[in-house]
C-alpha cells in the first residue's frame, strides 16, 4: 500500500485519517480479544460437560495463544511484503471455519484444534491495522495518530468488557457451543468490510518482484522461528523438569535462527536493527511481564469466582465488567496525552496494587470485593495496553511496522502462555481459594518487576512515544 496509491483512492482528500478504514480496521483487530475473554467464562462449563480438569482445559486458552504467537510476526511480514488486504481477508475468512469446527466439535482435542485454527485466523487483524495507519500517516503527513491509536485502543477494550458478559449470555442461551458459533457471523461481517473498505494493493504479488517472494519472505527463518517459539512455549504450557529438551531444542533453533537472519539479505526479523533498536526491544520485554499479570488476572481470577466463589460463568463475567468500563475511560482520557511513561508507571503501580487486594480474598469475601479488585486492575489495563501500542508504533522501523506489531503481540501472548501455565500448576484439579492466592504471589512479583522495568527505563526519554526514538540515535526511523 503506498503513499500515491492511497492518496487517489475514489477521489478521497488527502488532508485527514480515511475514516472508512476504521470499521475493518477495529473489528478485525478485536477477533482475538473476542475470544480471549469469553473463553475465561466458558472453562468451567467446558470441563463440567467434557469431564476435564482446569489443568487440561487450560490447552484452550494456550492453544490460541501458541498459534497466534508464531502467526502474528509471520502474518505481519506478509502484509509489509504485500499489503494488508489479502491476508485480512484470508486470516478473517479462517475465523468462520475455526468457529464452525469448535461449534461441532465432539471432544475437547478438536476445540483445542478450532483455538488453533482461530488463532491463526486472528494473526491479521491487528498489524493490517497498523500498517494502514502508517501507510494512511505517510499520506497525510500526519505522523501522530493519537486518535485512531486509541480508537483502536478502546476498541479492544470495549470488546472486553463484552466478551465476558456475552460469553455468559451466550452459555445461558445455548450453551459454551454457542461461543464458539459467535465467530461466524463475526468472519462474514469482517471479511464483507474487508472488501469494501480495504484498499486494493496495486504493485504487490502481480509485480516484477515475483520472482523475489521466497527472497523477500525469508522461508528459512520463519521455520527456525517457528521452531524455537512452539518449543518454547510448549515448555511453558506445562512447566516441568522432565521437559528439559524441549528448552535444549529452543536454544538450539535461537543460535541457528540468528546465525541465519543475520546473514540474510531480507531476514525475516532484521536482528540487525532490532539489536540496535534498544526502546523497542525494552517495550518488547516490558509487554512480556505486563501481560503475565494481565493475563492471569483475567483467567485465574475468573476461574476462581465460579469454583472458589461460587458465582455462575453469567455472574462471574459481570464482575469482570467494572475492570473494562475502566480501562475504556482511562484509555479515552489518557489517550489524549502523548507521554507513555506516566502511564506504564500508573499502570505497573496499578498491577502491584491489585495483586496485593486478591491476597486478602476468600470465599467468605463481600462481593464489593471482588468488584474493588477488578476496579483496581482496569487502571492497568488501560494504561498498558495504550501506552505499548503507541510506544511500538513510534519506535519500529516504519517499513516493518506491521512485522514489529505483530511481534509485541508475540511477547503479550509468551506473556498470556507464562500465566495460562502458572494458572494450571496454581490451581490444579480445581480453583479453590488456597490455588487463587498462590498465583496472586506470582502475579505480585511480575508486577513488581514490571514497575522496576519502567522506573529504570532511561530509554522512555521525556516521557512521550516520540521521545522514545528520538532519544535513540540508532533507532530505525532516524537513520532510515
Amino acid at each position: 500500500m503506498t503513499e500515491q496509491r492511497t492518496a487517489g483512492r475514489d477521489g478521497t482528500a488527502t488532508a485527514g485519517f480515511d475514516r472508512r478504514l476504521l470499521p475493518p480496521m477495529m473489528l478485525g483487530s478485536v477477533l482475538n480479544p473476542v475470544n480471549s475473554t469469553i473463553i475465561a467464562v466458558t472453562l468451567v462449563p467446558i470441563g463440567d460437560a467434557l469431564r476435564v480438569p482446569p489443568a487440561q482445559t487450560a490447552w484452550l486458552v494456550s492453544a490460541l495463544y501458541l498459534a497466534t504467537a508464531l502467526g502474528q510476526p509471520v502474518v505481519g511480514r506478509l502484509i509489509d511484503v504485500f499489503g494488508p488486504r489479502r491476508l485480512f481477508l484470508a486470516s478473517t475468512s479462517l475465523v468462520g471455519v475455526a468457529g464452525v469446527v469448535g461449534t461441532l466439535a465432539p471432544n475437547l482435542g478438536m476445540l483445542i484444534a478450532s483455538r488453533v485454527l482461530l488463532g491463526f485466523g486472528t494473526c491479521a487483524g491487528y498489524p493490517a491495522a497498523m500498517a494502514l495507519l502508517r501507510s494512511e500517516a505517510k499520506r497525510t503527513g500526519q505522523d501522530s495518530p493519537g486518535g485512531v491509536l486509541t480508537a483502536l485502543a478502546v476498541a479492544n477494550q470495549t470488546i472486553a468488557v463484552l466478551g465476558p458478559l456475552l460469553g455468559g449470555l451466550l452459555i445461558g442461551l445455548g450453551g459454551w457451543r454457542a461461543t464458539f458459533a459467535l465467530n461466524v457471523p463475526l468472519a462474514v461481517a469482517a471479511v464483507l468490510l474487508g472488501l469494501l473498505r480495504l484498499p486494493r494493493e496495486a504493485g504487490t504479488g502481480e509485480s516484477p518482484q515475483r520472482g523475489r517472494i521466497a527472497a523477500q519472505l525469508d522461508l528459512p527463518g520463519m521455520a527456525l522461528f517457528a521452531v524455537l517459539l512452539i518449543s518454547l512455549l510448549v515448555f511453558l504450557m506445562n512447566l516441568h523438569l522432565r521437559d528439559w529438551y524441549l528448552l535444549a531444542i529452543a536454544a538450539a533453533a535461537s543460535a541457528a535462527f540468528a546465525a541465519r537472519e543475520l546473514r540474510a539479505p531480507t531476514p525475516f526479523i532484521d536482528l540487525r536493527v532490532l539489536g540496535g533498536n534498544t526502546p523497542l526491544l525494552v517495550t518488547y520485554g516490558r509487554a512480556l511481564v505486563a501481560y503475565v499479570v494481565a493475563y492471569a488476572f483475567l483467567y485465574g481470577f475468573a476461574q476462581w469466582t465460579e469454583e472458589g466463589f461460587g458465582l455462575s460463568p453469567f455472574h462471574a463475567g459481570l464482575v469482570q465488567i467494572p475492570m473494562f468500563l475502566v480501562a475504556i475511560g482511562v484509555s479515552v482520557v489518557s489517550g489524549r496525552r502523548e507521554g507513555v511513561r506516566g502511564k506504564l508507571l500508573a499502570g505497573a503501580v496499578g498491577q502491584v496494587a491489585a495483586c496485593a487486594v486478591m491476597l486478602t480474598l476468600t470465599g467468605d469475601s463481600a462481593v464489593w470485593m471482588l468488584i474493588l479488585v477488578a476496579l483496581i486492575f482496569g487502571v492497568p489495563q488501560g494504561l498498558n495496553s495504550l501506552a505499548l501500542q503507541n510506544s511500538v508504533y513510534f519506535q519500529a522501523d516504519p517499513e516493518r511496522t506491521a512485522s514489529s506489531a505483530g511481534l509485541l503481540r508475540t511477547f503479550a501472548y509468551v506473556g498470556s502462555m507464562v500465566a495460562s501455565s502458572t494458572t494450571a500448576a496454581s490451581f490444579g484439579q480445581r480453583a479453590d481459594t488456597d490455588g487463587m492466592h498462590h498465583l496472586a504471589w506470582i502475579m505480585l512479583g511480575t508486577g513488581v518487576l514490571h514497575l522496576l522495568m519502567t522506573v529504570i527505563d532511561r530509554t522512555l526519554g521525556r516521557g512521550t512515544a516520540g521521545d522514545t526514538s528520538a532519544d535513540t540515535p540508532q533507532a530505525p526511523q532516524t537513520t532510515r
